[in-house]
């Protein structure tokens, strides 16, 4: 296809894909002359998993190149590609500071994980986001003891394996990296919003007017 026919089919600007192009984001296309290029299905697939990366998770477009690297390193193992490319995903954490309640908050955090049965990694920007969220709940005065929030970590783990075997049904390992990332990016938003419907829901029913 042409570069006009790759932009209608994916809905970004030709504009924005001579962009990633340049960024090194997308392969070129195949010369077919000094002035154009043939794209296939390929490209498409890429050119999505970009626009998820940088418009929908707001990934820088350096990260993003990072991102992208890790997918096609096919030396490095599966598993290592994908917790490669997971972290490269910003977490909005701040760090968690030196303080007593980031002290308690890192011992929680390691105890929560170890009663689920899951690896603690000091290194994973997911732990860091978790104790420095913790912390904050703890200065702040809001309960986050281990009984408040081992609910939260089994729900976590019942979502990761119902995500975990989306990913799987991808047969190539290049498509389950980057279904990996677009699932993370996309279902983050829709994550966020079923809890808070849900919320909303279960307030009503124990809020609303008639409840006492």
């Amino acid at each position: 296809m042409r570069l006009a026919e790759l932009s209608a089919r994916s809905g970004v600007s030709t504009a924005t894909i001579k962009y990633y192009l340049r960024e090194g984001l997308l392969p070129p296309g195949e010369r077919i002359s000094s002035t154009q290029a043939e794209y296939d299905e390929e490209h498409l697939r890429r050119l999505r998993l970009v626009r998820a990366l940088v418009h929908v998770g707001r990934v820088p477009v350096a990260t993003a190149r990072e991102v992208l690297a890790a997918l096609e390193d096919e030396d490095t193992p599966q598993l290592e590609r994908l917790g490669t490319a997971v972290a490269a995903l910003p977490t909005g954490a701040t760090a968690p500071g030196d303080d007593a309640a980031a002290r308690t908050a890192g011992e929680t955090a390691d105890t929560l994980q170890r009663r689920l049965g899951w690896r603690v990694v000091p290194d994973n920007p997911a732990h860091q986001g978790l104790v420095a969220a913790l912390a904050t709940l703890l200065r702040l005065g809001y309960p986050c003891d281990l009984g408040q929030l081992l609910p939260y970590g089994r729900l976590a783990g019942e979502l990761a394996g119902h995500e975990v075997a989306l990913i799987e049904d991808f047969d190539a390992p290049t498509t389950q990296l980057e279904a990996a990332v677009a699932l993370t990016v996309l279902y983050e938003p829709v994550l966020l919003n079923l809890r808070r419907l849900a919320q909303a829901e279960e307030a009503s029913r124990r809020f609303g007017p008639g409840t006492g």
